[in-house]
Order: structure tokens, then C-alpha cells, then sequence
């Protein structure tokens, strides 16, 4: 299985790993079957996601999808942030093998897990801004959603 040189880069050198003291949403996801758990931190502030960092449980190319969508959702508005996919995740990292497509679901899952913390926090149902999140936990590992 043959990893590009980002994969290898983000999960050598992961950005933003840790827990983030003062989100103020946190989103957790996991797919037992293949052993990769997420857990996003996202700060916001004016809507915009100011700070964001994760602490991932699993393979290389799960710390590598985290690191990466971390980047590409910090100083995102909220909205910005919620249109992110698993296919901008991978093709940021020139692409994954596909047995580990699993691991962008993941981390796409996981921001907007972490955005629908955000909006509960605030009072506010989540599921008509973000969605239904997928519940990968019931789903094989290329549950390819």
C-alpha cells in the first residue's frame, strides 16, 4: 500500500494535535471495526473557527486525514467548514489507498460532529445546519459515504 509524500508528512509532522482547552465544541467519532476513533476541538469566535486541534486513536493515514482536515478548516467560517468532504481531504493529501477512504469519512464526520457540539452548546438543534451525521460505527470500513 503506497502512501503520497503529504500522507507521510501529516502523519510524521501531524498539525494541531492535542486537546484544546477552551473549545467550545467537540465532536467525537469511530469505526470499531478498523480501530480509528477522532476527537475534533474547534474554537469559534464570530463564526469563524479561530482554533482547531484533534487527538486520533488509529492508523497512519487516520493521524494523516485529521491533520489535514484540521488545516483545512482553520479560519473557515462555520459554514466554509461544513462544506468540507472526504474527497477534499484526500485530494488535499494527493489521495489515499483505497482501503483507507474510511479515514477521510472520518475525519469529515468529526468536524462536523464537532460543529454540531458548538450549536448544542448554544441551545441550538444542529441537525437543520449540519445535517445527520453518519453513524460509522455500523458501517464497514469503506463505508464510503
Amino acid at each position: 500500500m503506497a502512501y503520497s509524500e503529504k500522507v507521510m508528512e501529516h502523519f510524521a509532522n501531524p498539525r494541531n494535535v492535542g486537546e484544546l482547552p477552551d473549545a467550545n465544541g467537540i465532536g467525537e467519532v469511530g469505526n470499531p471495526k478498523c480501530g480509528d476513533i477522532m476527537r475534533m476541538y474547534i474554537k469559534v469566535e464570530d463564526n469563524v473557527i479561530k482554533d482547531v486541534s484533534f487527538k486520533t486513536f488509529g492508523c497512519g493515514a487516520a493521524i494523516a486525514t485529521s491533520s489535514m482536515a484540521t488545516e483545512l478548516v482553520k479560519g473557515k467560517t462555520i459554514d466554509e467548514a461544513l462544506q468540507l468532504t472526504n474527497r477534499a481531504v484526500m485530494e488535499a493529501l494527493d489521495g489515499l489507498p483505497p482501503v483507507k477512504v474510511h479515514c477521510s469519512v472520518l475525519a469529515e464526520q468529526a468536524i462536523k460532529a464537532a460543529v454540531s457540539d458548538y450549536y448544542r452548546r448554544l441551545g441550538v438543534d444542529p441537525t437543520p445546519i449540519v445535517g445527520e451525521l453518519h453513524d460509522c460505527e455500523e458501517k464497514a470500513c469503506a463505508c464510503g459515504h
